[in-house]
């Protein structure tokens, strides 16, 4: 008599958790040893404070750009772009944008190598301390150590970093650069109006009259007007005192004329003096090595070293994992109540 044959066992499908599982705690050491990797080399990297020196002199990677690489002359390409900020990067020992420009300047000083210097300028302006911090640093370059700087300004160089460029030895602009905005803007907003409709009230307590200025919850009186453009007129005198020296203009016709905040193409920038010619960046190279009298160089930039600052910066604006599409123009977020080199268009 034949056995019946026995119903058969399908096999049940295998469980992935565990595998997901395990995939998960692969990725978070492989991430934690990913992390551990760039503190190590922060570590080794980093420049911090010594028991005596304070702030070691950071120095910067080199990076071959272009040239002649069987020479030892070097030209050395600092780059000025975005907006000027002297805000501090992250590190109170660090002076963001502006102590990266002096950093790299004294790095191109005391190579000896390095026989000249370009100032690769894409920025509209910005704070006007910075402006003029970068200002002094670069003359301090080109009068003190010798080293010929020539400014190569590409799409935008206006305000602020045209104040910075007058500390060039050579200004150089393509025939579109947008240049010029010489003049200085203050804006405050005030809301007021706003409050009185949804009956908000402000209570300001104050030492002395002026104390609340530019105090948003109010409109400002006549007095306050007057003061604060005076102060805007004193610094715009020193603005337009700088290019006349610099450039060899008579100050009162330059305030007539060109000192009024229009901005400028590279053409009519090089027929009101304000630039010395028209060319792209390979004619401020050329440029550069016929200031520093050199046949062959190669040109050479900076990169800044691995700063864990850098790094914690990086994780904090990614914590919000938003994905964001520009689709237009980014306008600064400007300070009320901060003085600024910038054409007005970039406070619409």
């Amino acid at each position: 008599m034949e056995q019946p044959i026995p119903p058969l066992i399908q096999p049940s499908a295998p469980k992935r958790t565990g595998w997901i599982v395990y995939s998960v705690i692969a990725t978070f050491f492989l991430f934690l040893s990913l992390l551990a990797g760039f503190v190590l080399l922060g570590l080794l990297a980093d420049d911090g404070p010594t028991l005596f020196e304070g702030k070691r002199h950071r120095h910067y990677y080199e990076c071959y750009l272009q040239g002649d690489t069987d020479t030892r002359n070097k030209i050395a390409v600092v780059y000025l772009t975005g907006i000027i900020s002297g805000g501090y990067d992250g590190d109170i020992s660090q002076e963001g944008m502006v102590g990266d420009i002096k950093a790299q300047l004294a790095q191109a000083v005391e190579d000896t190598r390095v026989k000249a210097i370009i100032l690769r300028i894409n920025s509209p302006g910005g704070e006007v301390v910075a402006s003029d911090a970068i200002y002094q640093a670069l003359v301090k370059v080109r009068d003190d150590h010798r080293k010929p700087i020539v400014a190569s300004i590409e799409s935008v160089g206006a305000s602020g970093a045209y104040y910075a460029a007058m500390g060039c030895s050579h200004l150089m602009a393509t025939d579109l650069t947008i240049t010029g905005s010489i003049g200085v803007i203050m804006q405050s907003f005030g809301f007021g109006g706003l409050m009185d409709k949804v009956g908000v009230k402000s209570h300001t307590f104050k030492s002395g009259k002026y104390k609340d200025l530019l105090n948003p919850t109010r409109a400002p009186t006549e007095d306050e007007k007057a003061m604060v453009n005076t102060l805007i007129m004193e610094v715009y005198d020193k603005f337009v005192g700088i290019v006349a020296n610099e450039r060899k203009l008579d100050v009162n016709e330059l305030k007539s004329t060109l000192a009024d905040g229009r901005i400028l193409s590279g053409h009519q920038a090089l027929r009101g003096k304000l630039i010395d010619g028209i060319g792209y960046f390979d004619d401020a190279v050329d440029k550069a090595m016929e200031l520093a009298n050199l046949k062959k160089a190669k040109v050479i930039t900076y990169q800044a070293p691995f700063s864990l600052s850098r790094l914690f910066r990086f994780f904090g604006e990614s914590k919000s994992g938003k994905i964001q599409i520009q689709v237009g123009p980014t306008l600064p977020k400007l300070e009320t109540g901060k003085l600024y080199f910038l054409p007005a268009y970039m406070f619409q």
